[in-house]
């Protein structure tokens, strides 16, 4: 027998700030009408422990009526970003053996038939069914199915090994032929992606994470948080064993905070792009993009996947932009310009992004002054740098190099290196230092000659 529940009890357990503020009203008039519309009910039995899946929704929940069963009233507050799904699954002895609890929502960027792109958020997932959720048995392991919305399915696979099980991988599918969620898009059918995780968890231990963790593929992301699951579980008593996972799969990239994550984030993978104003290529770029975002007390890290990005940009004689897209970043400008008609440098950054509730995070400074050099040479720094953009926004670059002007057969030209920027410090300290230096010594020596002269003075 399968169970699949999230908590409900009589007022929705997310949206209880929304209950004390609707229900003295709201519910004193509904029972009034009740009152006097239906007969008065028998004293009512032990209410039967039910749970709904309920994002923001205020619940009332009112004594059996006869021939009605139980009247229960859920006023939906809106839109919301998203729903926690919780599954307790249960096997032929009604014993737990696989509990999760978790949410999630997912970004998809699409091709229109207009070769335009664009990108949808599906993060409402009310209407989740769990059909296809098993325990597992001798041939197959456990496995998780959700299905929601217009076409949405979602699946995770276990495998038990030794002492471990695993997480062994997760598919999601989505149908683009669905003009209503995805209009005029170009391909047609379902369409899946599947990453296989693979990674372990001790048996008759919980696995929780309750950092943001996304999982990028092709021109799907995937976010996912509060997550809490057990599989295998052993005489139908869910783990209290068990903590917040310390390393993940490096296809994940998990948020607690800033300093803990690039601890364990891998160094994203360094992408070339360019930029052609149809007379040949004008504005070359290397580097590896690391995003970090602090949004509602929320800090996110993005590595940016130049296989699943796309770029454009334009050159002019004054400025030059490259722009870089992908399915959850509309648009990452990077805007050079020159200054003293001999020197180039980084002179504005322009951002805009879905986060994972659905919202987008937009920022702008054009008030910069990063990666300076010589026009007609390139900018080149192979250690890591960070842009700081805002307090809310930076941006870490690793093997970077680039040339938005004066490019010559598609070729970087000679290089000016950041450790030039390290040694220019060097320079007037070493300088200064050395003035003192002198200063000391014309000091000293005027002293010493003062004294003698006193000296020869008191001879007489």
């Amino acid at each position: 027998m399968t169970r699949a529940e999230a908590p409900c009890p009589g007022v929705c357990s997310t949206c209880g700030r929304w209950s004390a503020l609707l229900l003295p009203g709201f519910q004193q008039a509904f029972s009034l009408v009740l009152l006097l519309l239906l007969p008065p009910p028998p004293p009512p039995p032990p209410p039967p422990r039910r749970r709904l899946l309920c994002g923001i929704m205020v619940c009332f929940r009112f004594s059996p009526v006869p021939g009605s069963g139980l009247v229960l009233l859920c006023l939906v507050l809106g839109a919301v970003s998203s729903y926690a799904l919780e599954l307790n699954l249960t096997d032929s002895g009604k014993a737990t053996c696989l509990y999760a609890k978790w949410q999630m929502n997912f970004t998809i960027r699409y091709e229109t038939t207009s070769k335009s792109y664009k990108t949808v958020t599906v993060s409402d997932l009310s209407t989740a069914t769990y059909n296809g959720s098993s325990c597992g048995e001798d041939q197959n392991g456990p496995k998780i199915a959700v299905q929601f919305g217009s076409g949405f399915s979602w699946v995770v696979n276990f495998t038990k090994e030794g002492s471990t099980y695993s997480i062994d991988g997760i598919s999601f599918s989505y149908n683009i032929s669905d003009n209503t969620t995805f209009p005029d898009a170009k391909d047609k059918g379902i369409l899946t992606v599947y990453d296989p995780v693979r990674f372990r968890i001790p048996l008759n231990n919980i696995f929780r994470c309750n950092s943001l963790s996304t999982l990028e593929k092709d021109d799907v992301v995937q976010y996912y948080w509060d997550v809490h699951v057990q599989a295998f579980v052993q005489n139908g008593t869910v783990s209290t064993k068990g903590g917040r996972r310390e390393r993940i799969p490096s296809k994940f990239h998990t948020v607690s905070s800033q300093d803990d994550l690039r601890m364990i984030l891998d160094q994203p993978e360094v992408g070339s792009y360019s930029v052609n104003n149809g007379n040949g290529t004008c504005l070359l770029a290397t580097m590896g993009l690391q995003l970090n975002i602090t949004h509602e007390k929320v800090a996110s890290i993005i590595n940016i996947n130049p296989n699943t990005t796309d770029f454009t940009g334009n050159c002019h004689p004054q400025s030059a932009l490259l722009r870089l897209n992908s399915s959850n970043i509309k648009f990452l400008d990077f805007v050079f310009a020159v200054k003293n008609e001999n020197r180039f440098y980084l002179k504005e950054v322009n951002m805009s992004m879905y986060l994972v509730n659905g919202s987008v995070f937009s920022i702008a400074n054009n008030n910069l002054s990063y990666w300076d050099a010589p026009l007609g040479s390139s900018y080149m720094c192979n250690k890591e740098q960070t842009v700081s953009v805002s307090g809310a926004f930076q941006i870490n670059t690793f093997d970077l190099r680039v040339q938005p002007f004066n490019v010559m057969e598609g070729k970087y030209s000679t290089a000016q290196d950041c450790s030039a920027d390290d040694d220019n410090f060097l320079v007037p300290i070493a300088v200064g230092a050395a003035l003192a230096g002198v200063l000391i010594l014309v000091l000293l020596a005027y002293f010493i000659g003062l004294k003698r002269h006193h000296a020869g003075y008191e001879q007489f």
